[in-house]
């Protein structure tokens, strides 16, 4: 499968991507490591750009990437060569591409799931993160062990100066909505990164009924992992299709209760990353190997119509003022 190519969107939406890319203001932090501003302007949205899944050569990527209004990468130096590592390096500032930081934490116990979250911080700052978007820990710890580790993540994330973003996502610690809101009403500092498309996977269905947890999410999200999911897994095999409409228009009711939860806190950007993954998240056809659409087009596509729903939601929201 090629990235590189063209496509309707990158064709005749680039100069949106231009224009609102000029007018945001720059990423703060403020004393609970939020994005904020003082600006009354509307809050923009950012999108980054997953490597997981790309083939082609970076040097090629890159272009096209910024071409259909990426503004950065989010990868986990984790899964890359020492080779790969210094390459993005060197490639992030010379395409102007800011970078969201992607860490795995590793182990059995509390005490190596730590060690592995701060060395694998002390090895993403260089690359001067945006913010970090962290798997932490695991889904079988007892409650006291998923307080002690993130009692010290916290204290962490205070010492940096980076906002950290802690997943939605199976087999770690918020695998399922009720864990999470007992975490967050312990932890007023916890931030998240919202991934519904594990939760969906997790509940077998769609979770309007925990709408609660949703409004409380909300109010903690820093990052969005702008996938959707469905009961049976965690990427519809072809969002474009209309069979998978509900769970589609879910995610957009969802992911509004976000924005204008971050909107109201003063954010002047709204991050998101469109993370459709190749397979077995991009289903393939038994026996042939061959995968039912293509990943590229997707995640493409994706960016472009989270674009759309977020600028009519912000204005549909500007004019109601």
């Amino acid at each position: 499968r090629r990235v590189h190519g063209g496509s309707f969107w990158c064709r005749m939406k680039m100069w949106r991507s231009l224009r609102a890319i000029a007018s945001r203001s720059a990423f703060s932090v403020n004393g609970r490591g939020y994005a904020s501003t003082s600006s009354k302007q509307p809050m923009q949205v950012k999108l980054f750009r997953a490597l997981w899944g790309v083939t082609d050569d970076w040097q090629s990527c890159f272009p096209r990437f910024k071409d259909c209004g990426f503004t950065g990468i989010e990868q986990g130096l984790f899964f890359l060569s020492a080779a790969e590592k210094e390459k993005l390096k060197v490639m992030l500032p010379a395409f102007q591409m800011e970078y969201i930081a992607m860490i795995f934490t590793t182990g059995n116990t509390v005490q190596e799931h730590m060690k592995s979250l701060k060395d694998q911080i002390k090895e993403c700052l260089p690359y001067k993160p945006l913010l970090i978007n962290v798997h932490s820990g695991k889904d079988s710890w007892s409650r006291a062990n998923s307080k002690q580790y993130l009692t010290e993540a916290l204290a962490i994330e205070k010492s940096i100066g980076i906002p950290m973003g802690h997943e939605t996502h199976r087999g770690r610690i918020f695998y399922n909505p009720w864990t999470t809101r007992e975490l967050l009403d312990e932890f007023p500092d916890l931030k998240l990164t919202c991934d519904y498309s594990h939760w969906v996977t997790v509940c077998e269905r769609l979770i309007d009924t925990e709408m609660d947890i949703l409004k409380l999410c909300a109010e903690r999200a820093l990052h969005i992992h702008a996938r959707i999911g469905y009961d049976q897994g965690p990427q519809v095999p072809d969002p474009r299709a209309k069979e998978f409409q509900p769970a589609l228009e879910a995610f957009n009711r969802w992911w509004k209760m976000i924005w204008d939860a971050q909107a109201q806190k003063g954010f002047s950007t709204s991050t998101a990353t469109p993370e459709y993954g190749p397979h077995p998240y991009l289903q393939h056809l038994p026996y042939t190997n061959v995968p039912v659409a293509n990943l590229s087009d997707i995640v493409e596509h994706e960016a472009a119509r989270y674009r759309d729903v977020f600028d009519a939601h912000v204005r549909s929201n500007s004019t109601k003022k």
